[in-house]
């Protein structure tokens, strides 16, 4: 159950991440008001997830692939460039949080 939090304290991270840059530097009443409450409800989230995960596992895997997913968008949603420094980048992180995942499973 508290994986299943984590993924959604991840969603709402990358919800909120995609409304702020929606909102326009605040310029934009709905998706300003959307980024306060998908915050507010991952970090709700991420504090039931901590209960039972470490906090530096989690910490970085709610860090590292909602910033891999926040790529992704920004590359499909906003048409941000692909270069080969941000591709190498985004895959170390995934690689970061494989290691420590498994980290926390051989404990």
């Amino acid at each position: 159950m508290y994986w299943f939090y984590l993924a959604l304290a991840i969603l709402f991270e990358v919800l909120g991440t995609t409304s702020m840059k929606l909102s326009e530097g605040f310029s934009k009443i709905v998706p300003s008001v959307a980024m306060l409450l998908f915050y507010i409800l991952s970090l709700a989230a991420l504090t039931m997830a901590l209960k039972k995960i470490e906090m530096s596992i989690a910490y970085a895997i709610w860090a590292g692939i909602g910033t891999a997913l926040i790529t992704i968008i920004g590359l499909f949603l906003f048409k941000e460039e692909l270069s080969l420094l941000k591709l190498v980048s985004i895959l170390f992180i995934i690689a970061g949080v494989v290691g420590l995942h498994l980290s926390s499973q051989s404990s």
